[in-house]
């Protein structure tokens, strides 16, 4: 008789004490699961030993670096990568559990999301169905770009998808919406340079406005009420930040000026 194959989840974490419960608790039934925390200085990591022994600690230095040292950790046959800000609903559970059962797969699916935000779940502005890289995969057939934001991967194999969305409660409230956006708008900065763009605060303004309109126009955010106008502003924002931040870096606009003998004019 064949030996059932074994899944493996992982999450990733910092500083996730008032989410990462609730994503664990929806995947308990994992034969493993292991949670890499980032050095979290709140209750992460406690509260993620309640649910695993294997709690590791691995440095920050970029997501797709991150996620590979965590894969090669894993015992399982399959891999189910699930952040801290999604759950895994039982009727996706038991289509992971399909899959992974069946000799026919593919080797690597992606997972639709919905996402739960300013007290609703969104169905337009680009988030429903929502995929990230490829969630579920075989072991040893996906690995991950090593850029520090909006990791890409490398698949050996081929692709498919789940039927069955989870959902992401993305933030508890708007600070963190901008919080999240300051973040990866710097980290971005370091894409922005590998890709070779030309600083600009025209190309700030225009990739903002594009940034807008694709979520708020073309992906009929205007139907998700107020939730859409803000996901829309919140992509403007962290478009925007992200390409002026660039022009920032390139034209040492942060240096201390030099002092004029006086500031009247």
């Amino acid at each position: 008789m064949d030996t059932p194959a074994r899944l493996s989840v992982y999450l990733i974490a910092f500083n996730e004490a008032d989410k990462i419960e609730a994503a664990l608790r929806s995947v308990a039934w994992a034969d493993e699961i292991v949670v890499a925390d980032s050095h979290s200085t709140d209750a992460t990591a406690e509260i993620a030993r309640r649910y695993t022994e294997r709690v590791i600690q691995v440095p920050f230095d970029g997501f797709g670096k991150l996620r590979n040292d965590v894969i090669d950790q894993l015992t399982g046959d399959w891999v189910f990568s699930l952040d801290a800000d999604e759950r895994c609903t039982a009727a996706a559970a038991d289509e992971i559990r399909r899959v992974i059962a069946d000799p026919r797969a593919a080797d690597a699916y992606l997972v639709p999301r919905r996402n739960f935000f300013l007290g609703r779940w969104i169905r337009h502005s680009g988030w429903y169905p929502d995929y990230r890289q490829p969630q579920l995969f075989r072991r040893g057939r996906m690995r991950y770009t090593e850029d520090a934001v909006h990791e890409t991967y490398v698949l050996d194999g081929r692709l498919g998808r789940l039927q069955e969305p989870i959902a992401q409660v993305p933030f508890r409230d708007l600070a963190q919406v901008l919080h999240k956006m300051q973040r990866y708008s710097t980290l971005g900065v370091q894409r922005l340079e590998q890709r070779g763009k030309a600083p600009s605060m025209a190309a700030a303004l225009a990739h903002g406005i594009a940034a807008f309109l694709r979520h708020y126009v073309f992906r009929a955010g205007f139907l998700d009420g107020w939730a859409g106008l803000v996901i829309a502003l919140s992509n403007f924002e962290g478009t925007f930040y992200r390409y002026a931040k660039h022009y920032e870096r390139k034209a040492a606009l942060g240096a201390e000026p030099p002092l004029p003998h006086s500031l009247k004019r």
